[in-house]
């Protein structure tokens, strides 16, 4: 491997984000046409809209599989400078302080609903009037178990699967962090163990979300239709899995550049990366947890 450049690398012009613009423009089309079909009570099947989503997904992981793939080319051939090493860490920085910012909107629309909008229905403070105007059937407690069509929900509690899902995801957080450090010690065996333990750990945390959605769906009766709670509930829950999706296919990847021996103590930003980008996702769902399933 090639010693660091000690020149300012200027990639060459790049038809990825190209690529990336158009699959998120898919990928936004198909989400919002999938929720609003699956939504609707007469055409509910969200078929179509699905397809769309699926097609989004690909063009942004082709996008991410090339562009990363070139990156690591660039890494590999000694063209990192030290200076390119501060930007990639500014860059991931504000990519995960965006990603706080994405999450804080939709905890702020919850709060919003529990703290501010539920008493105002129920009759309480200076906008009591819109209790006999809007709802003068609703009761103030949270969660809504009775949508404003009048159907009767199951509210999901934590301490079945969440309870399990919280475990394992502060279990890969010790994980990865043992992985870390192997890392730096030049215990590459070690190094990948870990890491594919913690690859094992997210995909077992996202097949248990899957199987909470079917029961949440099949069993007790919450959809995103069922009103502001199930509409807040799965936004959060499933966003939050989407962001444990990216960051185990980033962590598989790790895995592998570990495996073929790229990352080294002194050269391996890339897993670096993605530990701050798992820790994070970790410290959201510790949130979602306590906000979503406890309280």
């Amino acid at each position: 491997m090639s010693e660091k450049t000690t020149e300012y690398y200027v990639p060459e012009q790049s038809h990825w984000p190209i690529v990336g613009a158009v699959g998120l423009f898919v990928l936004v089309i198909g989400a919002v046409n999938f929720i609003q079909q699956s939504t609707d009570k007469v055409n509910n099947d969200g078929s179509l809209g699905g397809i769309i989503l699926a097609l989004g997904f690909a063009i942004v992981f082709f996008m991410m599989f090339g562009w990363f793939a070139t990156t690591v080319k660039e890494s590999l051939a000694g063209k990192n400078s030290v200076q390119m090493d501060i930007s990639y860490r500014m860059g991931m920085a504000w990519f995960i302080f965006s990603e706080v910012m994405f999450f804080a909107a939709f905890f702020g629309a919850l709060y919003y609903t529990r703290m501010l909008v539920v008493p105002w229905l129920g009759g309480e403070g200076a906008k009591g009037i819109a209790h006999e105007i809007l709802w003068p059937d609703f009761q103030a407690m949270w969660p809504l178990t009775v949508t404003p069509g009048g159907e009767h929900v199951e509210p999901m509690g934590a301490w079945g699967l969440p309870a399990i899902n919280t475990a394992l995801l502060l279990s890969s957080g010790v994980t990865l962090t043992i992985a870390h450090h192997a890392l730096l010690a030049g215990e590459r065996s070690k190094q990948v163990i870990f890491l594919a333990l913690t690859v094992a750990l997210g995909a077992i945390f996202l097949g248990l979300q899957a199987l909470e959605y079917h029961h949440a769906y099949a069993e007790m009766g919450l959809t995103l239709g069922s009103g502001i709670y199930g509409s807040t509930f799965f936004m959060l829950t499933g966003f939050h899995g989407l962001h444990v999706t990216i960051g185990a296919i980033m962590l598989t990847v790790m895995t592998i550049r570990s495996m073929k021996g790229h990352l080294t103590p002194e050269n391996h930003f890339a897993f670096e990366a993605t530990a701050w980008y798992w820790h994070f996702v970790d410290v959201v769902w510790l949130f979602l947890f306590v906000v979503v399933y406890w309280f």
